[in-house]
């Protein structure tokens, strides 16, 4: 276990969620012990990876396949001209050592299956999906609820995107349960329905809005500040700049 006693160095870095009433010093030494899973260090996956190492996470877990590509860099921010041809992984650890190196980079280049997903969601005790296609959404979902982990979950297309919270495995209000992914999405679209960024295209400041969103909601988790977004969906379209939110229940 990280040892949550803060530094000097640390005191001064973080001094700005210290002297927050809803986070303070205990709320700090809890983002250090953290051990937060991202998936995908792609759109979301950049702003995510570097505003929770921004934030003093202990360890951060990065689970990419892919290699860094010019056609990447307007959106994934993490990685730059010089890191074209690296794993996203191996840029994303070095990006994320450069802004804080206090916080561990733990690097997990595949590509998740329903298979493996549990056993790498059971290292960690939060996760972020920013993963761009349904298959990975599904499996770190199911993965989440077997091991009753939380998942702060996005997606974006064009101007649009959402984020959501999901803890199933808790009850909320009135003691019923917390809805799953499944519940919010029963099952996937049929392939070709939703086009992918390649091809539907999308802004790059989007990813980093909603990016951010999931880095807030995963902060809020670890330190237990304010109302996480469990059995709602934040909408946000960038065109009329605005937001909206859709309560969900489980089914």
């Amino acid at each position: 276990m990280t040892n949550a006693a803060l530094t000097d160095e640390e005191l001064e870095r973080y001094a700005r969620h210290i002297v927050l009433a809803e986070i303070g010093g205990a709320g700090q030494q809890k983002l250090k012990r953290a051990r937060v899973l991202v998936i995908g260090a792609g759109g979301l996956g950049a702003p995510v990876l570097e505003y929770l190492a921004a934030a003093g996470v202990g360890t951060l877990g990065i689970v990419d396949d892919d290699t860094v590509s010019l056609s990447n860099l307007q959106r994934q921010v993490i990685h730059g001209t010089d890191t074209i041809g690296m794993a996203k992984t191996d840029s994303a650890a070095a990006a994320v050592k450069r802004i804080n190196p206090n916080v561990t980079a733990e690097v997990h280049r595949l590509r998740l299956t329903a298979k493996d997903a549990p056993a790498l969601v059971a290292r960690y005790d939060i996760v972020v999906d920013g993963s761009d296609n349904f298959d990975t959404r599904y499996a770190v979902a199911d993965a989440c609820v077997l091991e009753e982990k939380p998942l702060v979950t996005a997606a974006v297309g064009r101007f649009d995107g959402s984020v959501t919270v999901l803890k199933p495995f808790e009850t909320g209000a009135g003691g019923t349960r917390n809805p799953s992914y499944r519940d919010l999405f029963p099952e996937a679209p049929p392939e070709g329905l939703v086009p992918s960024c390649a091809v539907a295209g999308v802004v790059g400041a989007l990813t980093g809005v909603i990016g951010t969103l999931q880095a807030m909601e995963a902060i809020k988790l670890i330190t237990g500040a304010g109302e996480p977004l469990v059995g709602r969906l934040l909408l946000y379209d960038a065109l009329t700049a605005r937001f909206d939110t859709i309560r969900y229940k489980a089914g």
